[in-house]
């Protein structure tokens, strides 16, 4: 039986999210997740996507992305097949990395783009590896505060429901700590 189509269509907003296998770790120290992260910089380049907001947990990933002209599903493999290839080589594994099919929930209103992005923001303090969401060195936050640049995180969209102000938007994240 074949996997169901996703809804896609230009300009579509995911909240995307992989688990390991077996909820496993996926990122088993600093270079895991740099490989990551130049992974997603590769595919965006060759599918022209944005990166509103990421969260590399240990076992998950979370993605917020807005495609542009290419199908989530062509992102999605080229992203996770290359991390998938490189963990086991790296490891000397073989099999799944990613437990089944990654989840993809469309985004189509702006009240559940903010909390998407707060969500995932938050889920390091959720999880307790962070007391503040900008200690949590793999996600996008401090991207959003100001404080780390990023050449692949486009904050404005997120940005612009505050006025563009960083410190607005620190607030509504900060609310929920």
């Amino acid at each position: 039986m074949g996997h169901k189509r996703r809804v896609w269509y230009p300009e579509a907003k995911y909240h995307i999210i992989c688990r390991g296998n077996k909820k496993q770790n996926i990122f088993l120290d600093t270079v895991d997740h740099l490989i990551y992260l130049d992974i997603v910089r590769e595919v965006k380049a060759r599918y022209d996507f944005l990166i509103l907001t990421y969260c590399l947990m240990p076992n998950h990933i979370h993605l917020q992305i807005r495609t542009k002209n290419i199908e989530i599903w062509r992102i999605m493999r080229g992203i996770n097949w290359r991390y998938a290839r490189y963990f086991n080589e790296r490891y000397s594994t073989v099999g799944h990395v990613f437990q089944g099919r990654y989840v993809s929930k469309i985004i189509e209103n702006n009240y559940y783009n903010l909390i998407v992005n707060r969500y995932i923001h938050l889920n390091p303090v959720k999880d307790k590896l962070a007391l503040n969401p900008k200690d949590y060195r793999w996600s996008s936050f401090r991207t959003y505060l100001g404080e780390e640049k990023s050449d692949f995180v486009k904050e404005e969209e997120i940005l612009n429901y505050f006025g563009g102000e960083r410190s607005l938007y620190n607030k509504f994240i900060m609310r929920f700590v």
